[in-house]
């Protein structure tokens, strides 16, 4: 009873640095390091480096055989694999979005279901929320996986990406792929659908200030391309009506604090008394809890402080209050992405235009917003 106690205690202990060893070989492949055909360390020299048995060290490699990164030569050793695993033959597309759960996803990845089943393809669904280093080992995952093509709402657009490289094995292995709500700077010139994000904050600050409102504030987010043009809108529908663009009028959040700092920002505002008749959200979500602080101070909206979103999700139409925002084609912006991915994996030549999709923005006037 003891010695089997001991082993498994000592197994334990080297489960972690097998682990290691596996993701440190995979991410040397994944990243170019080692390229296909060259010759990786021998099992001695691995056992060596990472403290471990030769026993371990084997069944890292065996696993990543198994999953195609290497393959065995009986007298030579071991190599990094050619990854024919990519046949475009797998009738499977993967889909990575950043949240499952929120307001726009479900019918999102609806509209490219919709099209995609109908060309006879099967989704493999995944979610980052949000996070970089999350989204790495998704494309990493995604490498080793005979898929036909990507779509994928790429994180923290607005912060420069390092895993470019991933991507680049995408092109390498000719896999295409359409990014959808944002894309990163460096890789602007790659396939995406959009939303005129720049327009839609334009248009419902200017709707604002039609209505006779002096004092608007903005709450944006600041780690994705999405809330950058948002507020750029915002500021050009300022400067439109000759009003001064106040910084101090404006509040940035990030994915970590995006449940805290709007609430905390309409509360310390009605504390200090600064002159506010009108809050232009991000989003839905965020209309939703600007309006219930200004409930909670007493404030009532519209008549003293008009609030505005922007998706026009089931949050906006069913609060209390239904919110005035910017429409939001949520299932056609997924099947607009499915049809171009479609187009990119049949190897058609497109334009620029038909390359780089930006939706139209409408206003959808509701009971959050009044005339001053």
């Amino acid at each position: 009873m003891k010695d089997i106690k001991e082993k498994e205690i000592g197994d334990t202990m080297k489960e972690p640095k097998f682990s290691r060893l596996k993701e440190d070989i995979k991410a040397k492949i994944v990243h170019s390091e080692w390229k296909a055909g060259d010759k990786i360390p021998s099992e001695n020299m691995f056992a060596a480096q990472y403290h471990i048995s030769r026993q371990t060290v084997r069944k890292a490699i065996g696993e990543l055989t198994e999953e195609g990164y290497l393959y065995a030569e009986h007298g030579r050793g071991t190599f990094v694999s050619e990854r024919t695993i990519h046949t475009r033959t797998s009738k499977n597309i993967a889909v990575v979005t950043t949240y499952l759960s929120d307001y726009i996803f479900p019918r999102l990845i609806q509209g490219i279901e919709q099209v995609l089943t109908a060309n006879g393809y099967s989704i493999m669904l995944k979610t980052t929320r949000n996070s970089r280093a999350a989204e790495a080992r998704c494309m990493e995952e995604l490498l080793s996986k005979d898929i036909d093509g990507l779509i994928i709402e790429p994180s923290k657009t607005q912060i420069s990406c390092r895993h470019t490289s991933l991507y680049d094995q995408m092109d390498e292995y000719g896999i295409p792929y359409v990014f959808i709500q944002g894309y990163f700077e460096q890789m602007k010139k790659k396939p995406y659908v959009l939303m005129d994000d720049m327009k839609g904050g334009y248009l419902i600050t200017k709707y604002l200030i039609e209505l006779g409102h002096k004092n608007i504030h903005g709450i944006f987010k600041a780690d994705d391309v999405q809330g950058q043009a948002r507020h750029k809108g915002y500021v050009r529908a300022l400067q439109e009506a000759g009003m001064l663009y106040d910084p101090d009028s404006v509040t940035w959040f990030y994915t970590e604090d995006r449940e805290v700092k709007p609430r905390e920002t309409i509360s310390g505002a009605i504390q200090a008394e600064t002159p506010m008749d009108a809050v232009v959200c991000y989003n839905d979500q965020v209309a939703v809890e600007v309006i219930r602080t200004l409930r909670e101070f007493g404030k009532k909206v519209p008549r003293d402080v008009s609030v505005t979103g922007f998706d026009n999700s089931l949050l906006a139409k069913n609060n209390h209050i239904p919110i005035t925002t910017i429409s939001h084609p949520q299932d056609k912006l997924g099947s607009m992405a499915a049809e171009l991915l479609l187009r990119l994996i049949l190897g058609e030549e497109l334009t620029e235009q038909e390359l780089h999709i930006r939706v139209e923005p409408e206003i959808v006037v509701r009971d959050s917003t009044w005339k001053r």
